[in-house]
């Protein structure tokens, strides 16, 4: 981590961070004081996006989980630079806090943008993307709750697909097989920008919890 970083954390993690201990159970209420709709973020990368999006919807609360130190760090400058009052950090595996942290049915909707792709097809079956993890997600959503995937990657566009599919609580609002066109509320990363100049494609997904 940069120096900054580093300050970041010792200023701003009291702030914006939350502990995850063996009791703890989340939802809006228990990070906010609050009960208005909850969105997360699960690996946020340098947070950019996440804060972007934060910063446009005051009206509701954001949660990012992410294990990256510089990434959390960068998050949280990013988020005293913009004051915003709507958002908690998570660093700790996201897996155990959908499994073990989250309440049942707290989320209005669930992103997860650019996973790691494990491109090599002997690691495909590392990619986070698995029926088991959907899952997780979906007992995390309210009913009409969205789940939001994105990823450059075509062939883990195809599995998401199809994962996604098979699961019987998920409707895909673009219809069945069908990608959806970049919602406005998804920022351009400058990685993206930099792979559509070179002609690289990006799918999204956008699924409903019935």
């Amino acid at each position: 981590m940069t120096s900054s970083q580093e300050r970041a954390f010792a200023e701003f993690w009291p702030r914006y961070g939350v502990e995850i201990e063996p009791e703890l159970q989340i939802d809006s209420l228990s990070l906010f004081g609050d009960e208005r709709q909850l969105f997360l973020e699960i690996g946020f990368g340098n947070g950019e996006g996440l804060a972007q999006i934060a910063a446009t919807h005051p009206q509701q609360h954001y949660l990012g989980i992410e294990v990256h130190g510089p990434g959390v760090g960068h998050l949280l400058l990013k988020a005293a630079e913009l004051q915003l009052g709507n958002l908690r950090i998570i660093r700790h595996d996201a897996v155990e806090v959908l499994q073990s942290h989250l309440r049942r049915a707290s989320l209005a909707g669930l992103m997860l943008f650019f996973p790691d792709p494990w491109h090599k097809k002997r690691h495909n079956k590392r990619r986070i993307v698995q029926p088991a993890f959907v899952d997780l997600c979906v007992r995390a959503l309210k009913p009409g709750g969205l789940l939001h995937l994105a990823t450059d990657w075509q062939d883990y566009a195809e599995q998401m697909m199809r994962v996604l599919s098979a699961n019987p609580q998920l409707l895909n609002l673009q219809g069945p097989g069908e990608f959806a066109p970049r919602p406005e509320n998804r920022p351009l990363t400058r990685f993206e920008q930099r792979g559509q100049r070179l002609g690289h494609g990006v799918w999204d997904l956008l699924f409903q919890r019935a």
